[in-house]
């Protein structure tokens, strides 16, 4: 056959195309990548994923090696996440949003079949829960209930989740731990309070679920997982610590009626027989033999050992951020995610921004992930933070990111944060969210400075403060069409 461009060609630009990325491999980028180091094993995931290119887990019958992979992913979660809980039962997903998005499905369903109603029931999350529940909540038509955390240790509160308890409530969610801050919410004091009011709790470990069984000091630590009593389901990507590539996450239940309910199956056309156990229909399979074939080749013991790796890292670079005069990690967080803000206990001129500090470490190499500051629903706050992932790679170059982030933070001492314009945000405050269309976003994104041809490749201050100020229907609004354009 003769190909309009040569397969070398079409991989060249490919090349080209990707040197514009950060960098996924070195320990370089501190979110989005979850590198193990181990080239072998990165090796091994794509080989098996090959193997599985043409498969289609529409139809595990006719693909029967699918149904053996998904089994045994699930066994393995069962065995670290549920040890000795008779009945628990799961399916692989393409990710940690489709986990958390079928969980609420589950548990809407679950409520509906329970009380005999069809009106809109009610999911509780705390304000630090991942955002993929706020999407569930609005893709299915529940309503949202986001309670404040605790403003010092960013964890959700076990009296806030029994006060807003009621008879509409199908679900509850606690984090291990949160995406922010890394703060392991108190699931056992949680699920206790849910449980007296039969209202179940499913336990977001998306980041966290495959990696806390193995950090240090887990043997003495309150259980989070589904042995507590009241825990209903529990979400873990492998994608994550688990070391495959995007996208694979498990999905626990606790009993087979709950896990049903998350499943989708229709007699009512002509054709092939419909019964999907996640949102896809045909779904790649190759993700899954990815991350069968590394949870195979490291067993609990290669987890172990990648774990350790991480802790000694996190607690290196928790060391070294301490000693950084104007810096502060927030609250105590448990396992592989830091949150970093200013110290506002020295004085100014020796504080430290962490929106300009991670600009600054990025001219230094080095990718961090600032995250905006946000007002909580009871008027606490949350600061602005920089976020940083540790991955096994990390200790690799410990020494070298402990030298960049001291390096950053003394290039930025003393010079303020930045803040949105007063003039821009009091005209945003008259705006009507339905009155924004695509062009007078456009017109309001060039007046905020913000072209979205040139992406986000420089400072992130000054977007994250709008973001901050804006209303958010109107944020919302405006990210979109940044996004939409840029990639148009």
């Amino acid at each position: 056959m003769q190909f309009e461009q040569s397969p070398q060609d079409v991989l060249a630009r490919l090349d080209e195309l990707r040197e514009a990325d950060a960098p996924t491999s070195g320990g370089r980028l501190l979110s989005y990548v979850y590198d193990s180091g181990i080239a072998e094993l990165d090796d091994l995931a794509g080989a098996a994923a090959r193997k599985a290119q043409p498969l289609n887990g529409l139809d595990p019958t006719t693909f029967p090696s699918v149904a053996a992979l998904e089994r045994d992913l699930v066994a393995l979660a069962r065995s670290v996440l549920a040890d000795g809980v008779d009945g628990v039962v799961g399916s692989v997903t393409s990710g940690g949003t489709e986990s958390c998005m079928l969980a609420v499905k589950s548990a809407r369903d679950s409520w509906r079949a329970a009380t005999g109603r069809e009106d809109r029931p009610t999911l509780v999350i705390g304000s630090t829960a991942h955002a993929a529940f706020i999407k569930a909540a609005h893709y299915l038509d529940l309503r949202l209930r986001v309670l404040p955390v605790d403003p010092d240790t960013c964890r959700l509160r076990p009296d806030d989740v029994a006060a807003a308890l009621d008879n509409s409530v199908a679900l509850v969610v606690a984090s291990t731990p949160s995406y922010p801050h890394g703060a392991l919410d108190p699931i056992a004091e949680i699920a206790e309070v849910c449980a007296a009011q039969g209202v179940p709790v499913h336990v977001d470990g998306c980041i966290g679920a495959w990696v806390l069984p193995w950090w240090p000091g887990a043997d003495t630590r309150p259980l989070w997982d589904l042995r507590v009593p009241g825990v209903a389901s529990l979400s873990v990507d492998l994608h994550k610590y688990g070391y495959a590539p995007k996208g694979v996450s498990v999905l626990l239940y606790r009993d087979r009626d709950r896990h049903r309910r998350q499943w989708f199956a229709t007699s009512a056309w002509p054709g092939y027989a419909v019964v999907n156990p996640t949102m896809l229909g045909s779904r790649t399979v190759m993700p899954i033999a990815a991350g069968w074939a590394v949870s195979k080749a490291l067993g609990k013991d290669g987890f172990d050992e990648l774990t350790g790796r991480i802790a000694r890292s996190a607690a290196h670079l928790r060391a070294v951020i301490d000693g950084i005069d104007g810096l502060r990690i927030v609250g105590d967080p448990v396992g592989p995610l830091l949150a970093v803000a200013t110290d506002t206990a020295v004085p100014e001129d020796r504080r430290v921004d962490p929106h300009r500090w991670a600009d600054a470490a990025r001219e230094l190499g080095w990718v961090l992930q600032p995250q905006p500051g946000r007002t909580q629903s009871d008027g606490t706050v949350l600061p602005r933070t920089t976020h940083l992932t540790l991955t096994p790679v990390t200790e690799a170059v410990a020494d070298d990111l402990a030298t960049a982030v001291t390096k950053a933070a003394d290039a930025v001492r003393g010079i303020p944060g930045a803040v949105a314009p007063e003039d821009f945000v009091a005209a945003a405050d008259h705006i009507r969210p339905e009155d924004l269309t695509s062009e007078n976003c456009a017109a309001v994104l060039t007046l905020a400075g913000l072209d979205p041809t040139a992406g986000l490749g420089g400072s992130m201050a000054d977007l994250l403060a709008l973001i901050e100020a804006l209303p958010e229907p109107v944020a919302e609004r405006l990210l979109i069409e940044f996004l939409a354009r840029f990639m148009e």
